[in-house]
């Protein structure tokens, strides 16, 4: 091509491309983009940060995670319809749900559509069909115990409470819970979880609020599995203080968990 067959962006002959068609191109262009990340975060990956001491030791106040929308089979906004699965819910996964919240109580989400919706990070203990109880801390599935043994460490709260650390197997699944010596157990009877729901545990179990006091969950209200921290600091101060220039050394050296980024959730 010579240089008399090349013309700059905007030049012909017809002279000079109006001004606004550049403007339309970049509306467009941004368009596209806010597209694309509304449908990454619909069905790819999705944010999400954990407000409360519930899933203490595994997650802390303050971890921000990213949770897989699409393992369980990407959901059909507004619609309980899924896809087709990688694999379906295990027991051992932490997931990210969907509850209703009203009156101070929690409630699964399907029994009460009017309710506002708050989403909540627990641990998948019990399936469909499986039957689970309590007794004396211990948790059985199926009439089996899900092994803990205590690991001699001490987890400090942050607000002056310490916790025993204990190491549950549950078959190829490690993870560690929490023992609050000062709370006795809550114990439920056994129950049968029913069709395409599950049950719901914390991995701070005397400080947690699931499956054990409000019931079960439907997959439609599943999110997706919890799998990585992409950030986590101890940081629950204003906006204008994450703004002023003074706060940002305190942060970066004093209040982010650097050490924590990066790491898979199991």
């Amino acid at each position: 091509m010579s240089a008399d067959d090349a013309h700059s962006p905007g030049q012909g002959e017809a002279g000079a491309a109006p001004a606004s068609g550049g403007v339309w191109e970049q509306v467009g262009t941004l368009f596209l983009a806010v597209l694309v990340a509304l449908a990454i975060r619909s069905f790819v990956v999705e944010p999400f940060r954990i407000p409360s001491g519930s899933m203490f030791p595994t997650l802390l106040i303050g971890d921000h995670l990213f949770v897989n929308k699409f393992l369980y089979g990407v959901k059909v906004p507004f619609t309980d319809v899924r896809g087709p699965a990688i694999r379906d819910p295990a027991r051992g996964d932490v997931i990210v749900f969907t509850v209703a919240r009203g009156g101070g109580e929690t409630l699964p989400a399907d029994e009460q559509p009017g309710l506002p919706r708050e989403e909540f990070v627990k641990r998948i203990i019990g399936l469909p069909g499986d039957r689970v109880a309590v007794r004396g801390g211990v948790v059985y599935v199926n009439g089996a115990p899900i092994e803990a043994s205590p690991t001699g460490e001490v987890f400090d709260d942050g607000a002056g409470s310490l916790f025993a650390v204990q190491s549950v197997s549950d078959g190829s699944r490690r993870y560690r819970t929490l023992d609050d010596l000062d709370v006795p157990p809550y114990d439920i009877d056994p129950r049968t979880i029913p069709p395409g729901r599950y049950f719901m545990l914390g991995d701070n179990r005397d400080h947690s609020k699931d499956s054990r006091f409000w019931g079960t969950v439907r997959l439609a209200e599943i999110k997706g599995p919890a799998f990585l921290l992409y950030w986590s600091w101890d940081f629950n101060g204003s906006w204008s203080e994450l703004l002023d220039p003074r706060t940002w050394w305190v942060l970066l050296t004093q209040k982010m968990r650097w050490d924590r980024i990066g790491d898979r959730i199991e």
